[in-house]
């Protein structure tokens, strides 16, 4: 039990002039506590930053088959290379959205401007979520269309398949692309949706306060 429940129970024990000056005491705790959440965010998208880096530039820079496989199938390298920096520009914009959020929560010391600091937070966390998995989506549809465009292989086998097996293969690739965007999806729940939670429940502390 954190100090803010232990505090509400002695504050519920109390009579009503107490209660008055106690919300003083509770505004503090929600202040911090909603401050180290979105810090602990912060943290959270700088490693995803990191961690995306590296997926793509290891195997780029490890694998020479895997390079040229890339610069195969990529014959634009300034439209990949402008989706590539268009992504990581998202994600800075994203890192710098939370950081100011991080700053603003930390600072106030009004509970409506911390009220407004929090929704502020939810609204650019599933901004970013829903800006993820639109991307990946298309990522992946553009990803599949220059394979089967500029792959010599895939192409190949591709042009010899008939109707219905080229029904069953469209089928695959969409039920390939939605497992794909699920598995980010649910990425994203388990990552970010457990501080989400507590961030809307210091909110809802808030909106008490408040009456």
């Amino acid at each position: 039990m954190d100090e803010l429940e232990l505090l509400k129970k002695d504050w519920n024990r109390q009579d009503t002039t107490f209660k008055k000056l106690s919300s003083e005491d509770i505004y503090p705790i929600l202040q911090k506590k909603s401050s180290s959440i979105v810090k602990t965010l912060f943290y959270i998208s700088i490693g995803e930053l990191i961690f995306w880096i590296l997926i793509n530039v290891i195997p780029y820079f490890s694998s020479d088959s895997f390079r040229e496989r890339l610069d195969a199938v990529y014959t634009n390298e300034y439209a990949f290379m402008g989706l590539t920096v268009f992504s990581y520009g998202v994600i800075l914009l994203f890192i710098y959205l939370l950081f100011k959020s991080h700053k603003a929560i930390s600072v106030t010391d009004n509970a409506k401007k911390l009220m407004e600091s929090i929704l502020k937070t939810r609204r650019v966390i599933k901004y970013y979520v829903l800006y993820n998995l639109v991307m990946a989506f298309i990522s992946m549809v553009i990803g599949m269309y220059f394979a089967i465009m500029h792959d010599p292989k895939l192409t190949d086998t591709i042009s010899h398949f008939n109707q219905k097996q080229m029904l069953v293969t469209y089928a695959i690739l969409i039920g390939v692309t939605s497992v794909f965007v699920f598995i980010i999806w649910l990425f994203y729940k388990l990552l970010y949706g457990l501080l989400l939670k507590r961030l809307n429940k210091n909110y809802k502390e808030l909106k008490k306060l408040e009456v």
